[in-house]
């Protein structure tokens, strides 16, 4: 079993103010893999301390000093890559040729788009002929960060913030710690000057609510549930610190009669995917009336035929969800479309053949309306809700009746009507006929989806200040 109790902070691994152990437990097996510990306020001022000293000499180095040590980073990203993917894999359920595929890619991947953005990005502009308009980093940053797709959202917060010339403090998620402890390792052998990165361990209502509400912190950069995202809102709000979140979803996926023969399997596998642990998945597939029951009979042989297994096992299938409170509340919600909707695939309990672990039965939900508990509540688990439509009015009404707006999706071949309905969806993102998005392109919400934006240009720009300068020119 793995040990990992200390915290990285000011440069050095230390050991918790006060011992308070944590099991993390492998998906797969059900079976502890390593023991954490939580931190306490104390572990936490002392990160907060070491961010605020560094912040003055850090704030102050130049772009290509930053640049430089970044570049260092990705190098030994790259490097050590697998080491990342079998700690993701372990610790979260991801299967291994995922997690050293997308996991593990999404981090480098992000890494390169911010080298990319960073490299024309400019800290100053002339306002008028005498005034200046200069951006400088907000401070010192909390950056608070899911178990779901570990890689991707530590490296969108933490590489933007310190190539601002921000100081970090990273909680990840205390289910989910393995894969950050080993990026704390990575930015220690960047060299990266003591107190620019600290990372503790701890929860929500320990670690992560002090460093919502503390005094030192400027600012707060969250990823995670809605609920979460709410608590920490408030409690940012005596101390006026920004708060940046990207939080859930329940993206529609709509597919109109003329949409491309493959647009309802590749929907299907894209809500399966990470075993429906994705904040952007699309998890309601909207159909014409004139394709629906097609559609429906397509999803569900897809359900049928994804294979779920162990993380460690080879080849292309889905693990497990992440945790037992993960199982049970999508076992809930699961029972919870049986009595309102169409089951017809999956269901109840684990695939035949595995009696332990955390696994799901891919499952597909027809005759689906939007007031039903399975089409309004973020499942985070493989199931998928179909729902008919006769109109494109009534489809983008259907889409947009939601409480979150973080992605939605436009199959069909008609390039007017897919720019038209993408205008009109109220999300942050608007993906059309599988189309993935580019390297650096804004991410994130409307609604209790969030706000503020990640990735390149628009994440660098979450991390800085606004200055204006009267008189810059000569007298």
């Amino acid at each position: 079993m793995l040990e990992h109790r200390n915290f990285y902070i000011n440069g050095q691994w230390v050991a918790p103010a006060v011992a308070n152990d944590f099991a993390v437990i492998d998906p797969s097996t059900e079976e502890q893999c390593a023991v954490i510990s939580l931190g306490d306020a104390a572990d936490t001022d002392a990160a907060v301390a070491a961010a605020r000293t560094a912040f003055d000499s850090w704030s102050q180095t130049s772009k290509q000093e930053r640049i430089a040590l970044i570049r260092k980073l990705a190098e030994i990203y790259d490097a050590r890559a697998e080491e990342m993917a079998q700690a993701i894999s372990l610790e979260m359920g991801a299967p291994i040729d995922l997690s050293r595929g997308s996991q593990v890619g999404a981090g480098s991947w992000h890494m390169q788009g911010f080298l990319e953005a960073f490299e024309d990005f400019s800290f100053e502009s002339d306002f008028t002929a005498s005034e200046k308009s200069l951006r400088e980093p907000i401070g010192v940053c909390a950056l608070i960060t899911p178990w779901n797709w570990p890689m991707n959202q530590i490296v969108l917060k933490v590489v933007p913030a310190i190539a601002t010339g921000c100081t970090v403090i990273l909680k990840p998620s205390e289910v989910s710690p393995l894969s950050g402890l080993l990026f704390a390792e990575f930015m220690h052998e960047a060299g990266f000057p003591a107190g620019v990165f600290n990372l503790v361990n701890g929860d929500g209502v320990g670690v992560g609510s002090q460093l919502s509400a503390h005094p030192d912190v400027d600012m707060v950069s969250f990823t995670g549930s809605t609920r979460a995202g709410i608590a920490i809102s408030k409690a940012a709000a005596d101390t006026l610190k920004r708060v940046s979140l990207e939080l859930g979803g329940k993206g529609a996926n709509i597919i109109f009669d003329d949409a491309d023969p493959q647009a309802v399997e590749r929907g299907a596998r894209h809500c399966f995917q990470n075993s429906g642990q994705s904040c952007n998945a699309p998890t309601r597939m909207l159909v014409h009336r004139s394709r629906y029951d097609e559609a429906v009979a397509t999803a569900s042989q897809v359900a049928t035929n994804t294979h779920v297994g162990p993380a460690s096992e080879e080849g292309k299938h889905i693990g497990p969800v992440v945790s037992e409170a993960q199982f049970n509340k999508i076992q809930g919600l699961i029972e919870t479309g049986i009595s309102e909707a169409r089951l017809t695939a999956g269901g109840l309990g684990r695939p035949d053949g595995l009696n332990r672990g955390y696994f799901v039965k891919p499952t597909v939900f027809a005759d689906v309306n939007n007031d039903m508990t399975i089409a309004r509540e973020e499942v985070f688990g493989p199931v998928l809700s179909i729902i008919p439509f006769e109109t494109e009015e009534e489809a983008i009404a259907i889409a947009n009746d939601t409480p979150y707006g973080l992605t939605n999706y436009v199959q069909t071949t008609d390039t007017e009507k897919r720019r038209r309905v993408a205008r009109r969806l109220r999300s942050g993102m608007v993906e059309t006929n599988g189309q993935g998005f580019a390297k650096g392109s804004p991410f994130g919400g409307y609604k209790q989806s969030g706000n503020g934006r990640e990735g390149g240009v628009f994440g660098i720009e979450e991390f800085l200040e606004v200055k204006a300068v009267s008189g810059w020119a000569a007298e």
